[in-house]
């Protein structure tokens, strides 16, 4: 029987990669829906080609665009707009899997309805974890709902925990790889003048921006700490996070008795997401065998955090629990955004989310309601603190000039 699919964020890089994998199994998978936010003239392109029932966007102009020239072609796919059409195409009961990859705390409600309508998840959105943690967790085990991750290193994890026991049976701890970015080797103090391009030149693996950002930052590495502390129940000191600059090891489970499994393959996210996809199946990916004798050697080092603060600050966060983890989430998003936008530098970045952290009180979450007024005032003393640092910089032109 097929798998009829919601896709929540198809025009990224997750969901291109697993329509990819989507069109090499048509007799396993089909398409229910598609969402996207503002990119109309990919949606299209994909509606035309995988005839999803529903299509969703972010507003009304793009829907109108959308629908226009679905119609124009033919295509009978329907079209909606508004978080509340994410709600709904993610609850359907004419889906029985989600993939769930929108970026940024955008992800976090539709991704918690399908935990809540009892849904086969596949997660690559961060944030329903690292703002929610609990309450997601929670959802997935009271409605009976199927988590499985598909971000290289947790599904890494996943592979290599055992089946028949619990992530604490004879585990001594896991080690989340990470491949430094593109300013692994760069020196902290010439890291101030570094471009929004230069950030997003990942020297292993093709992403947006945003999480492209998070990479040379290794924020991203630490949300995925604070994902796993989730995913796998354990504890901070149980995750370890090592520099693996080749990408070939995703992540590694060490048991108590001194074994160490790892799950290896070429950086392309399709493996992780064909495994999730056919679970526990396996299918073709379209990823090429991985040659060891082409990759020769392996190597790893420890996380340098002069480097990347932002790491450290992901870790404090998890230590602290209650709502810091979305406060650290909801800043570095307007934290990065304000970066890519050229307002403020890189290495401001990690100084907006200190500063946040340290501005806001902490306190443990009643409800999804406490989440999301944290994620706003983590959000609005973000904007200020960027704002209060451009103006220092302004008068620190003046004085110069």
């Amino acid at each position: 029987m097929k798998k009829r699919l919601t896709l929540l964020g198809s025009t990224g890089s997750i969901g291109e990669s697993t329509l990819d994998v989507v069109a090499r199994h048509p007799d396993r998978f089909s398409v229910y829906a598609l969402t996207a936010h503002r990119n109309g003239d990919k949606l299209v392109a994909q509606c035309l080609r995988f005839q999803p029932e529903v299509a969703v966007v972010g507003d009304a102009e793009t829907a109108a665009r959308v629908a226009a020239q679905l119609r124009d072609a033919g295509c009978k796919t329907e079209v909606a707009y508004g978080p509340q059409a994410l709600v709904d195409v993610s609850k359907s009961a004419q889906c029985d899997t989600v993939v769930a990859a929108i970026v940024g705390a955008a992800g976090l409600a539709p991704t918690l309805a399908a935990a809540r309508a009892g849904k086969r998840i596949l997660l690559a959105n961060k944030e329903a974890l690292v703002m929610s943690g609990a309450i997601f967790m929670d959802a997935v085990r009271d409605h009976h709902a199927t988590l499985l991750p598909v971000d290289s290193e947790h599904n890494a994890i996943f592979q290599c925990l055992p089946s028949e026991a619990s992530a604490h049976g004879g585990v001594s701890k896991i080690i989340l790889t990470a491949s430094g970015g593109p300013f692994r080797t760069r020196e902290p103090s010439t890291l101030v003048d570094v471009t929004p391009d230069e950030a997003c030149k990942h020297p292993n693996w093709v992403m947006g921006r945003k999480i492209s950002v998070d990479s040379a930052t290794m924020m991203n590495k630490g949300l995925e700490v604070i994902e796993a502390h989730w995913l796998f129940g354990l504890p901070g000191e149980r995750i370890e996070v090592l520099i693996h600059p080749q990408s070939v090891i995703h992540s590694l489970v060490s048991y108590v008795d001194g074994s160490v499994l790892a799950q290896l393959g070429n950086p392309d996210m399709r493996t992780p997401i064909a495994h999730a996809l056919a679970f526990p199946e396996r299918v073709d990916s379209g990823v090429a065998q991985l040659d060891l004798v082409q990759v020769a050697s392996l190597s790893f080092e420890k996380p340098d955090y002069a480097r990347f603060p932002c790491l450290a600050l992901a870790m404090k966060a998890l230590a602290e629990g209650g709502v810091a983890s979305a406060a650290l989430n909801a800043a570095n998003e307007v934290a990065v955004d304000a970066f890519l936008s050229r307002k403020i530098g890189f290495m401001a970045i990690a100084q907006t989310v200190d500063a946040v952290l340290n501005a806001l009180p902490n306190r443990t979450p009643s409800g999804l309601d406490d989440v999301l007024e944290a994620d706003a005032a983590a959000r609005r003393a973000a904007t200020v603190f960027i704002e209060s640092h451009l103006a220092g910089a302004r008068r620190m032109d003046r004085t110069v000039q």
